[in-house]
């Protein structure tokens, strides 16, 4: 690819001369807690990095969202000692952002905001985290992620650029295998317990030390009137099935299997698509119940080791805001 440059004004001795720089993009990898940036050059090597609060605009909403994205971007810029005018393109992968209506209003509330803040900024284009995810597990080439944090959704990209996606259906309709679904059956798990209509586990104590949560009231309370986090019950399953609690053994071989069936339904359409079966295809794991090396992803590692055998899992070889990065560098060339 040529070197991307534009002329740059610059007062030398009293006079204007226009100088051939090269151009940079950057990458966002955004979500609930905290987001990343990577600042590159036009053939994708690292001018900068910085980190900053959570953007996760359904939640902090798009204007808080946007002034993270662009203090991050004047950071980087700082860092490499470039102007902000010098970034081509910008592409952020953010959580909440998986549909083309949601993309659309954050990307304009994005220009909007550089734009208020004398920043003009030619190509931005919003993503899911987990679009982000896949371009930088496997640096921009094919494979599959498998992603289990509060929810789960797995994304696979064929050799000719293709991208297909199983889950993400949200608590309601699905996200099996995730730490709601793990928490919830847990919290199910306890209440039966209480109510002696299940059998005992250590879950019921573990719950109560933890959060409080004891008898029928503080359940209830918590869950239907304070909006618990119900997912932050799981890493006290993956605790107790290490106890050889028989419950939490359970419900963490259920979650196993579910995620297992999320990968062998997208191997299925990447081999549908590439007509190509029985192909060697990487799997890398993405969120917190996974990426930790947990009980969980062990589990899960065997079954679909076991049950799906073109199946390699690896270590993702960029995090995700290098693979928004590289689609920053796809975007500029357009």
């Amino acid at each position: 690819m040529e070197p991307a440059i534009f002329l740059n004004l610059e007062r030398i001795n009293g006079i204007f001369v226009a100088l051939m720089k090269p151009l940079c993009v950057i990458g966002f990898d955004g979500g609930g807690t905290k987001t990343a940036a990577i600042l590159a050059d036009h053939k994708g090597n690292v001018l900068a990095e910085a980190t900053g609060g959570p953007s996760n605009f359904q939640i902090i909403g798009v204007e808080q969202a946007s002034h993270q994205l662009l203090s991050l971007l004047i950071q980087c810029c700082e860092k490499a000692g470039k102007s902000p005018t010098e970034v081509k393109a910008a592409v952020a992968g953010l959580t909440g952002a998986g549909r083309p209506g949601d993309q659309q209003r954050m990307r304009d509330a994005f220009l909007e905001h550089a734009r208020r803040e004398g920043v003009s900024l030619n190509r931005v284009a919003i993503e899911s985290d987990a679009r982000v995810a896949l371009e930088g597990s496997f640096k921009g080439g094919p494979g599959i992620i498998l992603i289990a944090g509060t929810g789960s959704i797995a994304f696979g990209k064929t050799k000719e650029g293709e991208v297909f996606r199983v889950g993400g259906w949200g608590r309601i309709l699905g996200d099996e295998g995730s730490g709601y679904a793990i928490g919830r059956d847990a919290l199910n798990v306890v209440t039966r317990h209480i109510d002696g209509r299940g059998k005992e586990t250590r879950l019921t104590k573990l719950v109560a030390d933890r959060f409080g949560l004891k008898d029928q009231d503080t359940i209830i309370s918590a869950v239907y009137r304070n909006n618990f986090d119900v997912a932050s019950v799981a890493p006290l399953v993956i605790e107790a099935a290490g106890l050889h609690d028989i419950e939490a053994e359970r419900i963490l071989n259920r979650a196993a299997f579910e995620l297992s069936e999320h990968v062998r339904s997208l191997t299925f359409k990447l081999e549908g698509a590439t007509r190509e079966p029985r192909q060697k295809i990487s799997l890398s794991f993405v969120g917190s119940l996974l990426t930790e090396e947990t009980l969980l992803a062990k589990i899960a590692k065997h079954k679909i080791e076991f049950s799906i055998p073109q199946i390699i899992v690896i270590r993702p070889q960029a995090p995700p805001a290098f693979g928004a990065v590289l689609m920053a560098l796809h975007l500029a060339k357009d």
